[in-house]
């Protein structure tokens, strides 16, 4: 046996005694190390029905609704703007948040083994050359869409490309930082959306209360990517991945994910008042108190409840975000 052929024997045992010391069971170790040899096999495999979730649906939400917040708020009828708002939807979510899922799971692919090991790329299912064809095409079926729209859209998408990149890929790899990788999501999934919804029904510069929100719930975003990390905590103390739940703990990152996403909500209501508009001051103002108990339970256990307050919670955190865009409309 060679020296060479040494060093690559330790590496999956040292993974085998981190696995175990984690209290993995030997089946999932098993799954693991498979998957650790799937993500680097060279060749180019597909399976169709692999594609599809590689873009992680799940996640398309958030942009689509923060960039249908930011037609909402210019107060612009929408009926008479319907095919802007649906290409602007699939801009944001099938198309842009999809491709950074895509890119994310190609540089992610040695940690989502740990942590995922169903996945695409690591059951094998798709190679990693594959998943950058993947990628591709839905940067350029964006780029695409996006000029539909307007010529200026296209140049957000492509910022859209280079936060994306940014967050996952080097040099940058800003994920490996939770408070920086964190920050660039939420600015990309909220504020960015939120602008680019704004900018593309009046082809104007939205209004300084737009812009305003897009960046107080950016800011909540963080907190909202915080609770996200929780289900990878194995994983990212492996191949040391500093997520928020890493650095301060699990309990400590719960209290942080809470107020953050609460200090987000208490700046947005200002603004209504503000502005006067006080029945959707009082309809924020409720969602916010909902969130309190919910967030008292998720703090008490924050690694078995961040799946159900992601679900429950987090949904009440994007209700206020419709409510205060209808509130500040002109």
């Amino acid at each position: 046996m060679n020296g060479n052929n040494a060093l690559h024997q330790d590496i999956p045992e040292s993974i085998s005694d981190k696995l175990r010391m984690s209290g993995v069971s030997t089946s999932r170790q098993k799954a693991i190390q498979q998957a650790l040899e799937n993500v680097n096999k060279p060749g180019f495999r597909i399976e169709p029905s692999a594609i599809i979730p590689l873009m992680k649906p799940v996640t398309w939400f958030p942009p689509m609704w923060a960039f249908a917040c930011g037609v909402v708020s210019t107060g612009e009828d929408l009926a008479s703007n319907w095919s802007i708002l649906l290409r602007g939807v699939i801009l944001a979510g099938p198309l842009m948040c999809a491709m950074s899922q895509t890119m994310n799971d190609y540089f992610d692919r040695e940690v989502d083994a740990i942590n995922e090991p169903d996945r695409p790329i690591p059951s094998g299912k798709i190679s990693k050359s594959a998943s950058w064809l993947i990628t591709f095409g839905l940067i350029i079926t964006g780029f695409l869409v996006a000029l539909s729209i307007h010529p200026y859209v296209v140049a957000i998408a492509f910022v859209g490309v280079l936060m994306s990149h940014a967050y996952s890929g080097p040099p940058i790899r800003a994920k490996r930082n939770g408070w920086f990788g964190n920050l660039i999501v939420g600015l990309a999934y909220e504020g960015v959306a939120w602008l680019t919804g704004s900018f593309s029904i009046t082809q104007g510069v939205p209004s300084g209360e737009t812009i305003a929100l897009a960046i107080i719930f950016s800011f909540g975003a963080h907190g909202i990517m915080t609770l996200n990390d929780f289900k990878s905590v194995v994983g990212d103390n492996i191949r040391k991945v500093a997520s928020i739940p890493v650095q301060l703990g699990e309990k400590k990152a719960a209290v942080l994910a809470s107020v953050i996403m609460d200090i987000a909500q208490i700046a947005a209501i200002s603004i209504l008042v503000a502005k006067g508009a006080w029945i959707t001051t009082a309809l924020a103002l409720l969602l916010l108190l909902a969130q309190l108990p919910m967030q008292k339970i998720l703090i008490a256990e924050p690694r078995e409840k961040a799946v159900w307050y992601n679900a429950f919670g987090t949904l009440l955190y994007v209700l206020s975000m419709m409510v205060c865009a209808v509130g500040i409309r002109p």
